[in-house]
Parts: C-alpha cells; sequence; structure tokens
C-alpha cells in the first residue's frame, strides 16, 4: 500500500507498506522532509512494523514520537504527518492530481441560491456526475450566513440587518456567521469526493484541503498561515475562516471566507459581536475596515482571485467549468424546498 500527505506548511511524507496477518510490514518511510540524525529515520521504520492495522493516527504517532533518538530533529513534518500517511494508505485515499478538476466562477446569485448550490454541487461531485470542482462565488447583494447550529436571534441584529437591507440565511456546515456584501469578501467552495480525505481528521483535513490558498496568498508577499481548527491568519490578524460538510453522497463540502474590505462598523451593527470575538476578527475599533487582503497586498478582488485561480491550476491542474442549467434548477427547488423556508432558517430561534 502507498500513501502520501503533504504536511501543509511543510513537506511531503510518502509512505509504502504491506498488511500482513492484521499488522503494518515491510514499512518504508520517504519524503522531501528534513531530519537528523539519519539513524532516525529507521528507528522510525521499525517502530510501525508490527502495529496492528487498525492502530489509530494518534497511536502511530506516539509510537513513532517514542521510537525517535533523544535529541532528533524533524523539519517539515512530523510524527502526526506520518501517522496521516500511513491511515492514508490503509484507507486507499486519493490526491489531487488523481481527479480533472474544474473551476467554476459564474454569475452572482441570490444569496439563499448560493446555499443551495453549495448542496447541489456537492451531491453531484459526490454521486459522480460532475467533476471535482473548486467554486469561487460572487455577491451583488448584502447578507448574513449563519452556520447550521447557530440562533438567528443571538448572532442577528434583525432590526439592524433589516435597515441595512441584509438577507439572513442558513448554510448546512457548522461554524460562525459570515458577513458577506459585493465586494468586501473572497468566497470560495471546493466540491470533492471523499477520498481524498481519507484518513484525515477533521482537523487536518481543513488545513489540507486550503494549502493551495495559503501558497496563493505567500504568493501575493502575506504571510499567511493556517490556526487551527479553521483560521486563515496573518502575523496582522485573522483573514479568514473555513467550515466543512461530509455529505451522504460519498462527498465533502469545505468553503472558505475571507475578509478583503469589510466595513466593521456596520458589521457590529448587524451581527451581535461580542468584544472576544471582535478581537478574533481583528478589530481594534468598530469604526475601522476589516481588509487584510487589501491593505496586505494593495491588490484589487480581482486580482487576488485570478491568482487563486492561478495557483490553484498550477498546483492541481483544472480547466474552467460552469454551473449547468439542470444544477440551477435543483438548486431552486431546494430553496424551495428547504433554504427558502422559516423552518431551515429557525430550526435554532
Amino acid at each position: 500500500m502507498h500513501g502520501e500527505y503533504k504536511v501543509p506548511g511543510g513537506k511531503l511524507v510518502v509512505v509504502d507498506l504491506d498488511v500482513v496477518d492484521g499488522k503494518l510490514a515491510n514499512f518504508r518511510l520517504a519524503g522531501d522532509f528534513f531530519l537528523e540524525p539519519d539513524t532516525a529515520l529507521e528507528a522510525i521504520d521499525r517502530a510501525v512494523n508490527g502495529l496492528s492495522a487498525e492502530s489509530s493516527a494518534a497511536d502511530i504517532a506516539a509510537a513513532v514520537r517514542g521510537a525517535l533518538p533523544e535529541g532528533a530533529i524533524l523539519l517539515g513534518f512530523s510524527p502526526e504527518g506520518v501517522a496521516v500517511a500511513i491511515r492514508r494508505s490503509l484507507a486507499k485515499a486519493t490526491n489531487w492530481r488523481d481527479y480533472d478538476w474544474q473551476i467554476i466562477h459564474s454569475k452572482a446569485v441570490h444569496p439563499v441560491e448560493q446555499m443551495a448550490l453549495d448542496e447541489v454541487l456537492a451531491t453531484e461531485v459526490g454521486e459522480g456526475r460532475r467533476q471535482p470542482t473548486m467554486r469561487i462565488w460572487e455577491w451583488d447583494e448584502p447578507a448574513v450566513v449563519l452556520g447550521s447550529f447557530q440562533s438567528v436571534k443571538n448572532e442577528v441584529d434583525a432590526e439592524n440587518a433589516k435597515k441595512y437591507g441584509f438577507d439572513i440565511v442558513r448554510r448546512v456546515s457548522g461554524g460562525g456567521a459570515m458577513f458577506m456584501e459585493a465586494g468586501s469578501v473572497v468566497t470560495y467552495s471546493i466540491y470533492a469526493p471523499a477520498e481524498l480525505v481519507q484518513g484525515m481528521s477533521f482537523a487536518d483535513s481543513y488545513a489540507f484541503l486550503d494549502e493551495w490558498v495559503l501558497v496563493a496568498l505567500q504568493s501575493l508577499g502575506i504571510d499567511a498561515f493556517y490556526q487551527p481548527l479553521n483560521d486563515i491568519t496573518s502575523p496582522k490578524g485573522k483573514i479568514g475562516g473555513a467550515a466543512q460538510k461530509r455529505l451522504g453522497s460519498g462527498a465533502v463540502l469545505h468553503h472558505v471566507t475571507m475578509s478583503y474590505d469589510m466595513d466593521g462598523q456596520k458589521m457590529t451593527e448587524v451581527l451581535r459581536i461580542g468584544r472576544e470575538k471582535i478581537s478574533d476578527k481583528g478589530i481594534t475599533s468598530a469604526a475601522k475596515r476589516v481588509d487584510p487582503l487589501r491593505s496586505q497586498t494593495g491588490l484589487s478582488r480581482a486580482e487576488i482571485i485570478d491568482r487563486m485561480k492561478q495557483t490553484f491550476t498550477q498546483l492541481y491542474g483544472a480547466t474552467p467549468g460552469d454551473i449547468t442549467p439542470e444544477e440551477y434548477a435543483a438548486a431552486e427547488k431546494l430553496v424551495a424546498e428547504k433554504f427558502g423556508t422559516d423552518e431551515w432558517l429557525y430550526r435554532v430561534p
């Protein structure tokens, strides 16, 4: 069996192994990481051989760590990275380049239709009718997008939302509220087969699925990095947050919203955000704008999106695509039956 795991912000970990009588055998670790002393590589191989094929990632990482010589230095990887690569090999996980990806950057639609499109496109990928896809969202009207389990009244000031023309919608994934205005954010979704993240914990998969956007941001001069569980940040403050949903169709829906140039004052009026949360979003004064992408790059939103699409294509291979008429129709049906209903929006009042 063969497994690979690109450590977010680090190096590639490659493993080859057999399973004999329920135990790991003939294990070999390789990769472009750095390791001192040389004998540590053999120590890791010995530690893994003989482990149960049912061992958890935590148990494998503990065995690797315990076998390292005193003073061993691991650069670009960790015992946890080795464990993830092993679990991925056992689960027969796939890699990005195993698929023919599409990139969609289509017209703006109503916020509630955005929610429905996410579920429709992820389902289409999971059921094999659509190639794995990365979609850039466009907005031409304001909205607050609530996480699946958030309370409407606790998160949104309904009077101010109405005053500023904000729709309130609820997505299928968990996490926090997203404050969306035209031109103020960069949002994307990834619709991938579940096999792409096989052998990974939720925490591992978040960073793995966003590695490409860190590369894109770093190429623009932003010192971007991942802060577990689901934040993209920089030394100058938080840039964005991710959310994820595993669907029964066999797909992973992963989406991210990053701040381009948001009105911090308006956000604090529409969202019921406490001081702790304001600090987390990088707002030192409610009157200031939240603009990590604009201020740190000096580029337009369109230029940043172009670099993101270029980076995704260079790393994983991708061709331009679009949403089909049938997918739009399915989304409209889902709006009528689910996302546009009070039962869905107020499932947590």
